[in-house]
């Protein structure tokens, strides 16, 4: 808190002159606040306190951090949409992304995949990645009979919690990252198994001529 004296001399500078006079008092005034503000601050900068995991004497266990109230949810992460977050509704996989499926998601999707998933599974899901290439264990190829027939909800689980040698990736890929590769995953399975009847007929002429 200020001072008697630094109140004083507040009050006092709050009598200016016109004029000159005035200009001065009120640069007096603009200075005598700011000596005024500055008598507060070493008083608030020094105030009781613990620092980030330091030690405290308060707690017995001699920790100045305290563990949350049992049941605490941080703002925002309450993830009552089982859908998004887990990829279930009432306990079973969810058959569809939970998403709008757009060009911008499948881009998204594609890069995330090129950055985690192609060192193992390789850039064409068919597990001839860079890894496997210099010995360690193969990954199913995403072109067999059986992941092109489960939902999307269990390619989800699998790239958030994990799954046989995989590791669980939900704590270095977000949510919407990790439908994103389903996404995209689910396009390279298309890629790999389509006709050219799937092909829109505007643009067979282009894709038989690429294959020539």
């Amino acid at each position: 808190m200020w001072n008697l004296e630094l109140r004083r001399k507040c009050v006092a500078l709050r009598v200016v002159p016109s004029g000159t006079g005035r200009k001065t008092g009120l640069l007096s005034l603009a200075l005598g606040l700011a000596l005024a503000a500055g008598g507060c601050a070493p008083n608030m900068f020094k105030q009781p306190k613990n620092k980030l995991l330091s030690e405290s004497d308060f707690f017995t266990d001699g920790l100045s951090a305290r563990m949350p109230v049992e049941g605490t949810v941080a703002r925002g992460m309450l993830r009552t949409n089982e859908r998004l977050y887990a990829g279930k509704a009432n306990g079973l996989f969810v058959g569809n992304l939970p998403l709008p499926v757009t060009r911008d998601l499948l881009a998204r999707g594609r890069e995330r995949f090129d950055i985690f998933c192609s060192p193992c599974h390789g850039r064409v899901g068919d597990g001839s990645g860079m890894i496997v290439q210099r010995g360690l264990r193969r990954p199913p190829s995403y072109h067999i009979d059986r992941l092109r027939q489960v939902p999307d909800g269990y390619l989800f689980d699998v790239i958030t919690n994990g799954f046989g040698a995989m590791p669980g990736y939900a704590s270095r890929i977000g949510v919407q990252d990790r439908w994103a590769i389903t996404a995209y995953i689910r396009a390279l399975q298309l890629s790999q198994a389509s006709k050219i009847e799937d092909v829109p007929p505007a643009e067979r002429p282009k894709l038989l001529k690429a294959t020539k």
